[in-house]
């Protein structure tokens, strides 16, 4: 990909010398990376020095040598998360590679930061085996207070999130599985209040059987949903297909209760909630087909599954993975919440139990703006990560995994 570029100095174009900068205002941003480091004490002087560094500093470690735990007071391991990548999973593009997929893990690493004041470090690795990924993290983990999976395949995502979570007592959170879970459940919780329903009336079918639609499966059943089908490229995913994977088998055997079979559509007629998480496309004849006041999210990025235009001649409420139409399912809106309020006590683990927490914070922040048009908060309404990292808190002193 050519990227023009122009000299700051002469404005004139250069083919692309290291002190240019781009035309294009994406380019212009990314340039230098969109993060640095930086101190959070004084160094001003030999006093400053002698105690942030030699000889004070060393009887910080003797300390912590003695009492590892006080490694969180005295070091920024009780506020820094790992955003960990293999990068063979990047938004929409696919398998990119580690260096490629750093924009984006750059990108998460402000937004912890932005929204809910915890540091994060990209880290992109230069392997994709499941032995080597696991191995790495966990020899990284004494660096940090917890850890978020980023844009790793399905189904090695979920293989590398269990066996690190059974290595680290630190929280290890996948976010495209559980970040996308707990927006969408948030989101479908004010869907249903608005119409008077209860999630438990709702029969809901999930396009994608990947990370994030396993993860959406797993916490509308925790929440109490009516039935939920998953549907893959061959079609509904039910104990009856004999070419699933291992977490397929496992998810036939805990959804679609209903039984069904054949294609998306029609798994769709008749269904309350569609949502998308595959990047496919739906007729508008399919979403006709559903139940009246039928709830669409089609989260594709960055063309939706059904186009919310045509969705809302059918559905009570549409919801997007976009920026620029209303109800937004944007991951922000949860990760940076979760973490603060798991390290603020910190937590041994991101529980179920703190999941479901996070959503119904997440869905009470909406209150009385609650509308068709407004059934998530926007992820800069400042009362977002407060509220998730309350109740995220609140839910590991209930559940056990809080340290303080």
């Amino acid at each position: 990909m050519a990227i023009e570029t122009v000299n700051p100095r002469t404005h004139g174009d250069t083919g692309g010398d290291a002190e240019d900068i781009p035309l294009d205002p994406v380019f212009a941003l990314h340039r230098g990376g969109k993060m640095e480091i930086a101190s959070t004490v004084p160094v001003r002087d030999a006093a400053d020095l002698s105690l942030a560094y030699t000889p004070g500093v060393a009887e910080v470690c003797t300390a912590i040598a003695e009492q590892p735990e006080l490694a969180h007071d005295y070091t920024w391991t009780s506020q820094a998360v790992a955003v960990v990548t293999d990068g063979t999973a990047v938004l929409g593009l696919g398998d990119i590679g580690p260096r490629a997929s750093l924009p984006v893990m750059e990108g998460k690493a402000i937004l912890f930061k932005q929204f809910g004041g915890v540091d994060a470090v990209p880290i992109a690795l230069d392997c994709t085996d499941v032995d080597e990924i696991v191995e790495t993290v966990v020899r990284l983990a004494p660096s940090f207070g917890g850890v978020n999976l980023e844009d790793i395949s399905a189904p090695r995502c979920f293989e590398i999130e269990r066996r690190l979570k059974e290595r680290l007592d630190i929280p290890v959170f996948h976010d495209d599985q559980h970040g996308t879970a707990v927006v969408t459940l948030a989101a479908l919780r004010n869907a249903a209040k608005l119409t008077g329903r209860r999630l438990g009336d709702l029969r809901a079918v999930i396009s994608g059987a990947g990370a994030a639609g396993v993860a959406i499966a797993r916490i509308l059943l925790e929440a109490g949903i009516g039935d939920v089908a998953v549907t893959d490229r061959k079609g509904v995913v039910h104990a009856g297909r004999d070419d699933l994977n291992p977490v397929k088998r496992e998810l036939a055997s805990y959804t679609n209760r209903a039984g069904l079979a054949g294609s998306l559509e029609d798994a769709l007629a008749g269904a309350d909630v569609f949502i998308g998480v595959s990047g496919g496309t739906v007729a508008e004849r399919a979403v006709a087909s559903m139940a009246p006041g039928a709830f669409v999210f089609a989260m594709a990025n960055p063309t939706p599954e059904v186009h919310p235009d045509v969705a809302g001649r059918h559905a009570a409420v549409v919801a997007t993975g976009r920026s620029d139409f209303p109800n937004q399912i944007n991951n922000v809106l949860a990760f940076p919440g979760i973490f603060a309020g798991a390290l603020q006590v910190r937590a041994s683990a991101i529980t179920e139990g703190m999941k479901l927490a996070a959503a119904e914070a997440l869905a009470g922040v909406v209150g009385d703006e609650l509308s068709a048009e407004c059934v998530i908060p926007s992820p800069f309404d400042p009362r977002v990560a407060p509220a998730v990292a309350a109740a995220v808190a609140a839910a590991a002193r209930a559940e056990g995994v809080a340290r303080r």
